[in-house]
């Protein structure tokens, strides 16, 4: 594990290399056009990591690393105080224990380079000899685009000077929290759930807190983060509303995308899943669960803590 983990920061170093050659050479074009290539070029290299190791999953630890790198680049920008500005700060630092957490919960469940999401592997037996230009347009480039989308708020808020805080800085912050210990809290709950079915084989356990009132509740979390951090920009740069596009594209893909492809992925492996379909009714937004017992049978606990597990 551990050459594995190494491999791994030598494809995302020499990413960041790439990207910051990639910035110097680029330093005389737009701001948006520099970040966005910089993230492009380095997208391609650890998609070549993942040909190398014929393991798309290298990509994974993307999604949280990659903006933390945008927001430095923003934060290094002339017309930016940098971390001077206390408004700078606040969002720097939702944004680093952000990718922190998600970051450490992806090395917890990681298991070495031999380790592939299902979703590649299903993708891989649909497209056959095209699997490698499927990646890298589908599960490289496309979650990079997303991303990229949802930094934009970052753009104004973070590549400022003197601006103060407001009364929808202090609402943004609290969401973008909340939304950080919805994710934490999920994961959690889940890896406790799977070691005490475990330790118990309980065939009535469904489960509790959060799980049983949304069937993806990591999903809302990661989603109500990104809206979160657009919440900054609408007060204090109305004429920047329009990077709501960001958080309006990844709120598309899990709704659109991620949720449906796992409720199929379940219910076609595992039919007793349906069972607590109809017992916790929301697959996103938190509600509440029906009142009825609906029981989960072992098959259905063994799909809930393999497959519903915080991606």
């Amino acid at each position: 594990m551990v050459r594995a983990f190494l491999f791994v920061l030598l494809a995302y170093a020499t990413a960041g290399v790439i990207a910051v050659v990639t910035g110097i050479l680029l330093r005389d074009q737009s701001p948006i056009i520099v970040v966005g290539a910089a993230d492009i070029a380095a997208t391609i290299v650890v998609f070549l990591f993942s040909v190398v190791v014929r393991n798309s999953s290298m990509y994974d630890p993307y999604w949280s690393v990659a903006p933390v790198a945008i927001a430095i680049f923003w934060l290094l920008q002339p017309s930016s105080n940098g971390l001077a500005n206390l408004r700078h700060v606040l969002i720097f630092a939702l944004l680093c224990l952000w990718a922190l957490r998600l970051t450490a919960n992806w090395a917890y469940q990681w298991r070495g380079l031999e380790h592939e999401d299902w979703r590649y592997r299903d993708i891989k037996r649909q497209v056959g000899r095209f699997y490698w230009p499927a990646s890298f347009l589908g599960i490289h480039l496309f979650p990079t685009i997303l991303v990229f989308g949802g930094c934009l708020a970052l753009w104004p808020t973070l590549s400022d000077r003197n601006t103060r805080i407001t009364w929808l800085d202090v609402v943004a912050a609290l969401v973008t929290l909340t939304a950080i210990v919805i994710e934490a809290t999920a994961d959690w709950q889940m890896r406790r759930f799977r070691r005490s079915l475990s330790a118990k084989r309980d065939a009535d356990a469904m489960p509790r807190g959060l799980w049983s009132v949304s069937r993806h509740p990591n999903y809302f979390g990661e989603v109500l983060f990104w809206w979160g951090l657009y919440l900054f920009v609408p007060l204090a740069y109305p004429e920047f509303r329009l990077v709501i596009i960001g958080p309006l594209l990844i709120l598309g893909l899990f709704l659109g995308v991620s949720i449906p492809l796992m409720e199929r992925h379940l219910i076609a492996g595992h039919p007793e899943y349906v069972a607590y379909q109809r017992r916790v009714v929301s697959p996103f937004f938190p509600w509440f669960a029906r009142s009825q017992k609906a029981p989960l049978q072992r098959d259905q606990q063994s799909a809930v803590r393999r497959e519903n597990a915080p991606q």
